[in-house]
């Protein structure tokens, strides 16, 4: 007979003598030192991190505060919008709703050229009531709210 070629051995972590001496008994091994120890290590550096996280949020808040706030009304205000189409489109597919809608915007419509814009007089008092309203919100000609 032929012997094989290649004789598979064990690595030395794997061949402990004697580990169970006694039928029943099961031996806990310890783990190695080093290792214990570079967790320790790790645990120290993450515990450090953790405890300065606070101070850097906040240094970034308080250093990026105004570009930050501008970005989350932006952000805000598509997410506004989106649930807002979505609403008007899931109304728009309920029977009877988006005719009564459109019915309510051509009477709105109809009385607003009616008080409105067919009378000079009454144009006049729209522009004046526009501009009222205009320097209130922006508050110029000293009549701030």
């Amino acid at each position: 007979m032929q012997e094989p070629e290649f004789t598979q051995t064990q690595p030395k972590e794997a061949t402990v003598p004697d580990i169970n001496t006694q039928a029943g008994t099961i031996t806990k091994l310890q783990p190695p030192v080093q290792s214990q120890e570079e967790w320790r290590k790790y645990g120290e550096q993450v515990s450090d991190f953790l405890a300065t996280l606070p101070d850097y949020v906040g240094n970034f808040f308080n250093q990026y505060k105004q570009p930050l706030v501008s970005v989350g009304l932006i952000v805000g205000a598509i997410v506004a919008v989106k649930v807002l189409l979505a609403v008007l489109d899931s109304l728009n597919d309920i029977p009877l709703v988006a005719p009564t809608f459109e019915l309510i915007g051509i009477g709105y419509s109809a009385w607003f050229v009616y008080r409105y814009l067919l009378k000079a007089s009454t144009r006049q008092e729209l522009t004046n009531e526009i501009t009222t309203l205009k320097s209130q919100v922006v508050g110029q000609d000293g009549n701030e709210v």
